[in-house]
Protein backbone atom coordinates (compact mmCIF):
# COMPACT_ATOMS: atom_id res chain seq x y z
CA UNK A 1 0.00 0.00 0.00
CA UNK A 2 1.57 3.54 -0.87
CA UNK A 3 1.71 6.34 1.28
CA UNK A 4 -1.07 8.23 0.03
CA UNK A 5 -3.38 5.80 -0.16
CA UNK A 6 -2.65 4.85 3.65
CA UNK A 7 -2.88 8.56 4.46
CA UNK A 8 -6.30 8.76 3.09
CA UNK A 9 -7.51 5.34 5.14
CA UNK A 10 -5.91 7.08 8.18
CA UNK A 11 -7.50 10.78 7.64
CA UNK A 12 -11.00 8.82 7.25
CA UNK A 13 -10.64 6.58 10.86
CA UNK A 14 -9.44 9.93 12.68
CA UNK A 15 -12.63 11.69 11.07
CA UNK A 16 -14.62 8.87 11.84
CA UNK A 17 -13.50 8.93 15.54
CA UNK A 18 -13.39 12.34 15.40
CA UNK A 19 -9.42 12.14 16.39
CA UNK A 20 -6.88 15.05 15.52
CA UNK A 21 -3.51 13.69 15.35
CA UNK A 22 -0.44 15.63 16.08
CA UNK A 23 3.46 14.41 14.52
CA UNK A 24 7.07 14.96 16.66
CA UNK A 25 9.56 14.23 13.53
CA UNK A 26 12.80 14.25 13.82
CA UNK A 27 14.89 12.89 10.16
CA UNK A 28 11.02 12.78 8.37
CA UNK A 29 11.91 16.62 8.67
CA UNK A 30 7.80 17.20 8.43
CA UNK A 31 7.75 14.59 5.83
CA UNK A 32 4.69 12.94 7.70
CA UNK A 33 2.64 16.47 8.29
CA UNK A 34 2.60 17.11 4.64
CA UNK A 35 1.37 13.64 3.57
CA UNK A 36 -1.17 14.42 6.10
CA UNK A 37 -1.67 17.70 5.06
CA UNK A 38 -1.85 16.93 1.44
CA UNK A 39 -5.65 15.12 1.96
CA UNK A 40 -8.62 17.52 1.16
CA UNK A 41 -9.60 16.56 4.92
CA UNK A 42 -6.33 17.63 6.47
CA UNK A 43 -8.10 20.54 8.58
CA UNK A 44 -10.72 18.02 10.35
CA UNK A 45 -7.39 15.58 11.45
CA UNK A 46 -4.20 17.47 11.98
CA UNK A 47 -3.86 19.66 14.55
CA UNK A 48 -0.21 20.27 14.88
CA UNK A 49 3.33 18.95 13.55
CA UNK A 50 6.62 19.75 15.37
CA UNK A 51 9.46 18.93 13.13
CA UNK A 52 12.19 18.64 16.12
CA UNK A 53 15.49 17.83 14.37
CA UNK A 54 18.20 18.77 17.02
CA UNK A 55 18.62 17.65 20.45
CA UNK A 56 17.64 21.28 22.09
CA UNK A 57 14.61 21.27 20.03
CA UNK A 58 13.25 17.96 21.54
CA UNK A 59 13.92 18.88 24.51
CA UNK A 60 12.75 22.61 24.27
CA UNK A 61 9.45 22.07 22.14
CA UNK A 62 8.54 18.65 23.11
CA UNK A 63 9.72 18.54 27.04
CA UNK A 64 12.27 15.50 26.36
CA UNK A 65 14.37 15.27 28.98
CA UNK A 66 17.86 16.32 27.96
CA UNK A 67 19.41 13.67 30.52
CA UNK A 68 17.88 11.21 28.57
CA UNK A 69 19.17 12.38 25.77
CA UNK A 70 22.81 12.31 26.92
CA UNK A 71 22.39 8.91 28.84
CA UNK A 72 20.54 6.89 25.61
CA UNK A 73 20.58 9.55 22.62
CA UNK A 74 18.26 10.80 20.38
CA UNK A 75 17.84 8.09 18.69
CA UNK A 76 16.29 5.45 21.17
CA UNK A 77 13.18 4.23 22.48
CA UNK A 78 12.99 6.62 25.51
CA UNK A 79 13.14 9.68 23.45
CA UNK A 80 11.13 8.67 20.97
CA UNK A 81 8.17 7.77 23.78
CA UNK A 82 9.23 11.26 25.02
CA UNK A 83 8.62 13.01 21.64
CA UNK A 84 5.26 10.94 20.67
CA UNK A 85 4.19 11.96 24.77
CA UNK A 86 4.81 15.43 24.51
CA UNK A 87 3.46 16.30 21.24
CA UNK A 88 0.57 15.08 22.76
CA UNK A 89 0.65 17.46 25.97
CA UNK A 90 1.67 20.20 23.99
CA UNK A 91 -1.38 20.15 21.41
CA UNK A 92 -5.00 19.67 21.39
CA UNK A 93 -4.92 15.80 19.35
CA UNK A 94 -5.97 13.02 20.80
CA UNK A 95 -2.98 10.78 19.13
CA UNK A 96 0.26 11.24 17.76
CA UNK A 97 3.59 9.66 16.59
CA UNK A 98 7.22 10.34 16.80
CA UNK A 99 9.62 9.39 14.04
CA UNK A 100 13.72 9.55 15.70
CA UNK A 101 16.08 8.02 13.59
CA UNK A 102 19.70 8.40 11.51
CA UNK A 103 19.18 8.36 7.96
CA UNK A 104 22.26 8.84 6.44
CA UNK A 105 24.71 9.72 5.06
CA UNK A 106 26.53 9.14 8.52
CA UNK A 107 25.88 7.17 11.50
CA UNK A 108 24.70 9.46 15.00
CA UNK A 109 26.63 11.00 17.53
CA UNK A 110 26.43 7.90 19.35
CA UNK A 111 27.78 5.78 16.65
CA UNK A 112 23.79 4.15 15.92
CA UNK A 113 24.22 2.77 12.31
CA UNK A 114 22.20 4.61 9.42
CA UNK A 115 18.99 2.97 9.05
CA UNK A 116 18.07 2.82 12.76
CA UNK A 117 14.76 4.48 13.28
CA UNK A 118 13.00 4.64 16.63
CA UNK A 119 9.07 5.00 16.56
CA UNK A 120 6.35 5.76 18.97
CA UNK A 121 2.46 6.14 18.70
CA UNK A 122 0.94 8.48 21.84
CA UNK A 123 -2.94 8.21 22.82
CA UNK A 124 -4.83 9.88 25.45
CA UNK A 125 -5.37 7.10 28.26
CA UNK A 126 -3.41 4.71 26.77
CA UNK A 127 -0.02 3.29 26.83
CA UNK A 128 2.57 4.60 24.66
CA UNK A 129 3.42 2.18 22.32
CA UNK A 130 6.95 1.83 20.68
CA UNK A 131 9.19 0.24 17.89
CA UNK A 132 12.66 0.20 16.21
CA UNK A 133 12.94 -0.95 12.47
CA UNK A 134 16.68 -1.20 10.73
CA UNK A 135 16.07 -0.13 7.02
CA UNK A 136 18.06 0.19 4.00
CA UNK A 137 19.02 2.12 1.80
CA UNK A 138 19.45 5.96 0.36
CA UNK A 139 18.87 8.85 3.08
CA UNK A 140 15.46 9.23 1.33
CA UNK A 141 14.02 5.59 1.02
CA UNK A 142 14.96 5.28 4.56
CA UNK A 143 12.62 8.36 5.46
CA UNK A 144 10.12 7.49 2.80
CA UNK A 145 10.15 3.80 4.66
CA UNK A 146 9.99 5.70 8.08
CA UNK A 147 6.83 7.64 7.25
CA UNK A 148 4.99 4.73 5.11
CA UNK A 149 6.00 2.63 8.69
CA UNK A 150 4.47 5.37 11.10
CA UNK A 151 1.44 5.67 9.59
CA UNK A 152 0.53 2.23 8.78
CA UNK A 153 1.52 1.09 12.40
CA UNK A 154 -0.85 4.58 13.76
CA UNK A 155 -3.63 3.13 11.43
CA UNK A 156 -3.56 -0.28 12.82
CA UNK A 157 -3.58 0.98 16.05
CA UNK A 158 -6.54 3.15 15.84
CA UNK A 159 -8.63 -0.07 14.18
CA UNK A 160 -8.20 -1.54 17.30
CA UNK A 161 -9.88 1.34 18.74
CA UNK A 162 -13.71 1.93 18.42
Amino acid sequence: MNIKHIAQKLGKSLQDKKMRLVTAESCTGGWVAKVITSLPTSSCCLDRGFVTYSEDSKHEMLGVDSHCIEKYGAVSEVVARQMAEGALDKSHAQVSLAITGVAGPTKDNSGKPIGTIWFAWAQINEPTLAECLWLSGSRNKICKKSVQHSLKKLLEILEKYP
